[in-house]
């Protein structure tokens, strides 16, 4: 369908030509412009939206081929069509192989260089509207993921809140070992994706606490081994209550290992070394550091000199010896 905003332009030396696709081409609804050489051409697509060009191979001067590489340069969108003489038709199928729509010969048949035309300019329109959508829809996505990640922050703030209720300690611990995990990530460079996953995993590190029995929570004493062993199935239960809200494995991964060690003695599947997810290993020194230093239902806190000396004592066993040199680099515990 021809739309009225439409522009196409005629480049070719002979102005019988130009007066006669100007006519035809105005008498269909287009606005037509003609250039009777390159230079004008060139100057009217720098200027002006054109839709169509028209262009004959050859002309005194530059031609029609040599222009039409700076065309697409300029105005990639502006569809192309070759006017030639039946004799250079090899040339026209070779810009063509180069981007140009169609070809037609001369002498014209006005009917054949129009449905050319509007083959060309529906093509155009096809390609500028799959543009326009995939435009909008690149959009779309990005609001539909603040709208996840909003929607997970607010399942976050929920389940925050319902542990609060249980343990108060762990809400104030959660933040702190957020911004201690946070600040080693940062020493250590790693990309800004990986510190958000370790940041969220942070924050609910703990979660799993919902489905721990208070009395061992708040237990003023010693564990029982029962006891012990029920606190240590907090993890995986963190991994299960998180996995229904984010489709994130890195963050699920971070929950489910934060209490792994480095020489495997850990829970609850017992990896070491590397195969311990990065993330986790940094939450572990975080998590540890801050529990030390934060009384505790069952002991005074530890001063910062006390924790350091236990992290130092557990380096190489509990933690990474590297992850622990960045953390003291941070504090300045050199």
């Amino acid at each position: 369908m021809t739309t009225k905003n439409e522009t196409v332009l005629t480049v070719d030396d002979e102005d019988t030509i130009r007066r006669l696709l100007y006519q035809k081409l105005t008498s269909e609804g287009y606005k037509c412009l003609t250039a009777s050489n390159a230079t004008e051409a060139m100057e009217i697509i720098k200027s002006q939206d054109v839709s169509l060009a028209i262009l004959d191979i050859k002309m005194p001067g530059l031609s029609g081929m040599d222009i039409f590489p700076e065309i697409r340069t300029i105005s990639p969108d502006t569809a192309v069509i070759m006017a030639t003489a039946i004799s250079d038709t090899d040339t026209a199928i070779a810009c063509m192989k180069l981007g140009a729509y169609d070809y037609v010969t001369k002498p014209f048949k006005l009917d054949a260089v129009m449905m050319s035309i509007e083959r060309a300019l529906e093509k155009r329109r096809l390609v500028l509207d799959n543009r326009d959508y995939q435009q909008h829809l690149e959009i779309k996505i990005k609001d539909q993921a603040e709208k996840i990640r909003s929607s997970f922050f607010n399942a976050i703030t929920s389940l925050a809140y319902a542990l609060e209720a249980k343990d108060s300690y762990t809400i104030g611990h959660s933040q702190r070992v957020a911004e201690t995990s946070v600040s080693i990530a940062s020493a250590m460079e790693l990309p800004v994706a990986a510190i958000e996953q370790i940041r969220l995993a942070g924050l609910v590190h703990d979660i799993g606490k919902i489905g721990i029995r208070s009395a061992c929570l708040n237990k003023a004493g010693n564990l029982t081994e029962e006891e012990y062993t029920h606190i240590k199935t907090h993890p995986g239960i963190g991994e299960r209550i998180l996995s229904p809200i984010t489709e994130d494995r890195e963050i699920l991964r971070i929950v489910r290992h934060h209490h792994e060690h480095f020489n495997g003695s850990g829970y609850p599947d017992g990896l070491k070394g590397e195969e311990i997810p990065l993330g986790a290993r940094i939450m572990a020194l975080a998590d540890a550091y801050d529990a030390m230093t934060s009384l505790r239902p069952y002991r005074k806190a530890m001063t910062d000199k006390e924790a350091w000396e236990e992290l130092k004592r557990c380096s190489g066993t509990q933690f990474d010896p590297e992850i622990l040199a960045v953390f003291s680099r941070v504090n300045n515990n050199t």
